[in-house]
């Protein structure tokens, strides 16, 4: 027997790009509103300093239960923590939430490489804004010519730890602008939820509440009665109308009742599964009529994966700094995000934090002798006399048309659905400049280190990608892309893709609050389809 559930509009996945939607189409419409998670409901609120303290003691995984052990994806996939629960993955997140910049929007215009977005930063900037208020960003503008915005931060800035103050200093000697990291954790208590408390363990459970995180806005919600959240309930395929493009239903199975089939059935659906199960459920919605998935008619579902690379580096410092205050907050700068005219092509951010590295106590001396008692406390205390900062640049990275999510029939979950599998693969402007690309973050680093007195002692370049998204890159044209510039499908009206998925890049800093301003850019244009909050709900 099969159970039919109705709604207006139906949201699969629960991140943050869902929860943005959600909120937005509550206060601006009057609709029925079904937010469907393929796993659970995470640790309760008041549960999370339990959590954190087993989490520090023993390492426990603070979020029991949120993944499906036969629900994963396959191939190289950087920082693709379990997400199956309410929050997604941004239930693990470290809060940072920079803004990219204008240049991002434009590169191939402004440097003769990769592809422009279709909209401007200056069309999604009222809409950065409003991602800020909602998700709670405390922050400092940065120099105007760098950082621009047309309005403040909702809360003023996490304040600097001593360290921080002395890195600033410090970094600023080299003639480089820093200004402290914009993160949504609150500074001053904010809706509801108190100020940070410097536990340090944002990645991977704030027990404190200062940390955003979706489950909050989608509780909320819920017990307002105007979202429903529907979990344990994984979405398998898409059916279109017999007559028409128009999505009919959605098809979904719970690992709680395997034999009964589930149909969802809705005007609109809104795809918010994030950069993996997004492009993944196109390409199972296969059948006779649409032989290479949904939304696939030109063949784009699951290409142009994208992310950016990291090069860090830790530099010896004439400085004395005290590790162990609020580790996980930084300085960032924007210098390199708006370079101007170059030669070649390189675009990256630049973050500074403190570091213990090669100070923490140790067993082992420089000869490998055995390390006890005072002879230990006396290694340590010499080595620990030198201080260290830690520095990191996010580089662009193109992505090439063949940079792809396809499906793994050879690994299959319980249903008999392949999973998805992902290889990348660079622009071939990127490719040719990756050396250069590399080369420029090390020579920031250089630079740093010889202004203020400092020495380079490490720096590595990581090979993967990071903060990724790609698979349903929106476009004008429905040739090279998947969706519109408001995430709408070009083969299906009443089909939108939100968030991650949709990048054209991914630009060259942490992509989250992006992907959270994107998503309210398209919930307003899902808002269209929908009644005002005076009119009668819409029905499918």
């Amino acid at each position: 027997m099969r159970r039919v559930i109705e709604s207006d509009v139906c949201i699969i996945g629960s991140g943050i790009s869902a929860a943005m939607v959600a909120a937005k189409l509550a206060d601006e419409r009057r609709a029925s509103v079904l937010v469907v998670e393929a796993g659970g409901r995470p640790v309760p609120f008041g549960e999370r300093m339990k959590v954190r303290e087993r989490f520090v003691a023993y390492g426990e995984n603070p979020w029991v239960g949120d993944h499906l052990v036969d629900q994963t994806a396959l191939g190289t996939v950087h920082g693709f923590s379990p997400d199956m629960e309410v929050g997604g993955l941004a239930m693990h997140w470290g809060a940072v939430t920079p803004r990219w910049s204008p240049e991002d929007f434009r590169v191939k215009s402004l440097y003769g490489v990769g592809d422009d977005w279709p909209l401007t930063y200056e069309e999604l900037e009222p809409f950065y804004l409003e991602a800020e208020r909602r998700v709670g960003v405390a922050g400092e503008p940065g120099p105007a010519a760098l950082d621009p915005r047309s309005g403040p931060y909702p809360m003023p800035p996490l304040p600097l730890s001593y360290n921080l103050r002395l890195l600033k200093e410090w970094g600023e000697k080299a003639g480089i602008p820093f200004w402290s990291t914009p993160s949504a954790k609150n500074s001053v208590p904010f809706q509801g939820r108190a100020a940070c408390q410097r536990c340090d363990t944002c990645d991977p459970v704030c027990p404190s509440g200062a940390k955003y995180s979706p489950d909050f806005t989608l509780d909320a919600l819920e017990r307002a009665g105007k979202v429903r959240v529907l979990t344990n309930t994984l979405v398998r395929r898409l059916v279109p109308q017999a007559t028409s493009e128009r999505i009919s239903h959605a098809v979904a199975s719970s690992p709680e009742h395997a034999e009964e089939p589930i149909e969802l059935h809705a005007r609109l659906f809104v795809l918010a599964g994030g950069f993996v199960w997004s492009p993944h459920l196109l390409l199972l919605s296969a059948s006779e009529r649409h032989p290479a998935g949904l939304a696939n008619r030109a063949g784009n579902v699951g290409r142009w994966m994208n992310g950016h690379r990291a090069v860090n580096g830790y530099i010896r410092l004439p400085l004395r700094l005290y590790p162990g205050m609020n580790l996980q907050h930084s300085l960032i700068s924007k210098r390199f995000m708006r370079p101007g005219p170059q030669d070649a092509y390189v675009r990256h951010d630049l973050r500074l934090w403190e570091a213990s590295f090669h100070a923490e106590p140790r067993l082992r001396g420089e000869g490998g002798a055995l390390l006890l008692g005072d002879e230990l406390l006396a290694d340590w205390r010499r080595r620990a006399v030198e201080s260290t900062a830690r520095v990191r640049g996010y580089y662009d990275v193109l992505p090439g048309r063949d940079s792809r999510l396809t499906l793994d029939g050879g690994t299959k979950n319980r249903w008999g659905d392949p999973m998805p599998r992902l290889a990348y693969q660079d622009h071939a402007d990127s490719a040719r400049l990756r050396g250069h690309a590399e080369a420029a973050v090390r020579g920031v680093f250089e630079r740093l280190a010889r202004a203020g007195g400092g020495s380079v002692v490490s720096v590595r370049a990581g090979d993967e990608q990071e903060h990724p998204g790609g698979g349903c890159r929106m476009g004008d044209d429905p040739a090279t892309s998947v969706v519109d510039r408001h995430g709408r499908s070009h083969d299906h009206e009443n089909l939108f893709v939100v968030g991650a998925p949709t990048c054209v890049t991914s630009g060259c800093t942490n992509g989250t609050l992006t992907f959270a301003a994107l998503s309210l850019f398209a919930a307003r244009e899902i808002a269209t389809d929908l009644p005002g909050r005076g009119a009668a709900p819409a029905r499918p």
